[in-house]
C-alpha cells in the first residue's frame, strides 16, 4: 500500500527535495536511527511513499523514538546549513524556499538563513511591529555575533519537527515530511516542545540518556524556537509575532 501527495502548483523541485530529504535521514535506520517514511517514487508534481497505519502513542515507543533521533542526529552533517548530501536544487520548509549554505557558525546561519528571511516577510505583512520587531532584529544581530555559538558541531537534523511530521505507528514512530538539513540538534527539540509531542518529557529523558545534552538546554528552547515562529509569523499572522518577539526577549535574557 502507498500513499500519493500531489500538487500540480508545487515550486520546481519541491517533491526532489523532500525525496532528497528523507533519503539523507533514512541512512541513519541501519545503526538504531529514526525510522523515515519510504519513498516509492517522486515526479515533478508528486511523491509516492509507502503507506502508515496510524496506532496509539505509548510511553515505550516515546521512549524509543527519543533514543533513535540521538542517534540520528549524531550521524553528523558536513556544515551548518548544508543541505542533504548529494542534493543541488532547491529545499523547502512547508511550501517556503529555506536557504541551504553551509556556514561555520551556526549563530550566522541560524540569523541569515533561518529567522532574517521570514522575519522579513512577516515584518512585510504586518505580522510583527513595534517592540517584538525590534527585538527580534536584535536577537539576530546577536546571534550573527557568534554569541551562541557554543562547539557543538553540525548534527543531520530533520528540520520541521512538529507533532503532525511525527507518525506513531504500532510499530514505533516514523517521521515525515522533512526540511532536512545539517543543524543544531537542540532545534528539533524545541519545535518538539514548541508544538506538543505525545509523551514530550519520555522522549527528552531518553535523548538525554542516549546522547547528552549540554548544561543549560532547556533555558536555550526559546532562541531555537526563533525560526519556527519567524515561519509562522510570515504565513499565519500577528500572534505568531508576538510569540517570536517574546522568544526574541528571552534569547537576548540569556547574554
Amino acid at each position: 500500500m502507498t500513499f500519493v501527495k500531489t500538487n500540480l502548483h508545487a515550486p520546481g523541485a519541491f517533491f526532489e527535495a523532500e525525496a532528497a530529504g528523507l533519503a539523507w535521514l533514512a541512512e541513519s535506520h541501519e545503526l538504531g536511527g529514526a525510522r523515515i517514511v519510504r519513498v516509492e517514487a517522486v515526479g515533478r508534481h508528486s511523491i509516492e511513499l509507502e503507506q502508515l497505519v496510524s496506532g496509539r502513542p505509548t510511553p515505550d515507543a516515546a521512549a524509543d523514538f527519543g533514543r533513535a533521533l540521538a542517534v540520528t542526529h549524531r550521524t553528523g552533517a558536513d556544515a551548518f546549513g548544508s543541505p542533504p548530501a548529494g542534493w543541488n536544487g532547491p529545499n523547502f520548509i512547508g511550501s517556503r524556499p529555506m536557504e541551504c549554505r553551509p556556514d561555520p557558525s551556526w549563530g550566522r546561519f541560524y540569523a541569515q538563513q533561518r529567522v532574517r528571511p521570514y522575519l522579513d516577510i512577516a515584518l512585510a505583512v504586518g505580522s510583527i511591529e513595534g517592540p517584538d520587531a525590534a527585538d527580534a532584529m536584535s536577537v539576530c544581530e546577536l546571534l550573527e555575533s557568534g554569541a551562541a555559538d557554543d562547539g557543538e558541531p553540525a548534527r543531520r537534523i530533520h528540520g520541521d519537527l512538529w507533532n503532525g511530521n511525527v507518525v506513531w505507528t504500532n510499530d514505533g514512530v516514523v517521521l515525515i515530511d522533512p526540511a532536512a538539513h545539517g543543524g543544531h540538534r537542540e532545534t528539533d527539540l524545541a519545535m518538539l516542545d514548541l508544538f506538543g509531542v505525545a509523551y514530550l518529557d519520555v522522549v527528552l529523558e531518553s535523548y538525554d540518556d542516549e546522547f547528552a545534552l549540554g548544561g543549560g538546554w532547556r533555558e536555550r528552547v526559546a532562541m531555537h524556537q526563533l525560526h519556527p515562529l519567524a515561519v509562522h509569523a510570515a504565513g499565519h499572522g500577528p500572534s505568531y509575532g508576538r510569540a517570536l518577539g517574546e522568544a526574541a526577549r528571552k534569547t537576548l535574557d540569556l547574554f
